[in-house]
């Protein structure tokens, strides 16, 4: 017999859970499905690096704004998605999801085939040459990204640009 799920109350399930979307990500998966996973993310974070991810994702937001950096044709741009806005943010683009305190989006991406690398990139914030990469096949967001972001900001020799010699700021 298939299994249908049922519907969540994503208001009630904000209010019994909020503890569950706390820095330094705030990710939290609310449902998964065959090819598809729907998470949702608080803020406030602090985060430097942009995530690459090979597939599309789709950013609504529920509660507040946030501010989508993106890095193309060697620039930042920034995105602003106010609340009851959405996104849907192309593969293969640098992002970096700017979350304010008190806010709360919802983002929807594709589960990850066995062939799809995702990777946590840094720019030098002077000379935007790519300081520092990880690559890496998502399983699990949330725990995954934490020890990544780790590494970069107990490393002042990863921080340090060999382009123009900046030292980036770790968060």
């Amino acid at each position: 017999m298939t299994k249908i799920p049922s519907p969540l109350n994503l208001a009630k399930w904000l209010s019994e859970n909020e503890d569950k979307l706390k820095p330094p990500i705030g990710n939290y998966m609310l449902q998964v499905g065959n090819g598809t996973q729907v998470m949702a993310v608080g803020g406030p974070n602090a985060r430097t690096d942009f995530h690459i991810n090979e597939t599309e994702e789709w950013f609504f937001q529920y509660k507040g704004s946030m501010t989508l950096r993106v890095f193309v044709d060697g620039d930042f741009k920034d995105i602003a998605i106010n609340e009851g806005e959405m996104y849907l943010l192309p593969g293969n683009v640098p992002h970096s999801p700017i979350r304010y305190a008190n806010t709360v989006g919802i983002v929807i991406e594709k589960i990850r085939e066995p062939h799809h690398i995702d990777r946590l990139r840094w720019y030098c914030k002077d000379c935007k040459e790519i300081i520092y990469e990880e690559s890496f096949h998502c399983v699990d967001l949330g725990s995954q990204l934490k020890p990544i972001v780790e590494r970069y900001a107990n490393d002042q020799q990863l921080r340090t640009c060999k382009n123009c010699g900046c030292v980036n700021e770790a968060k």
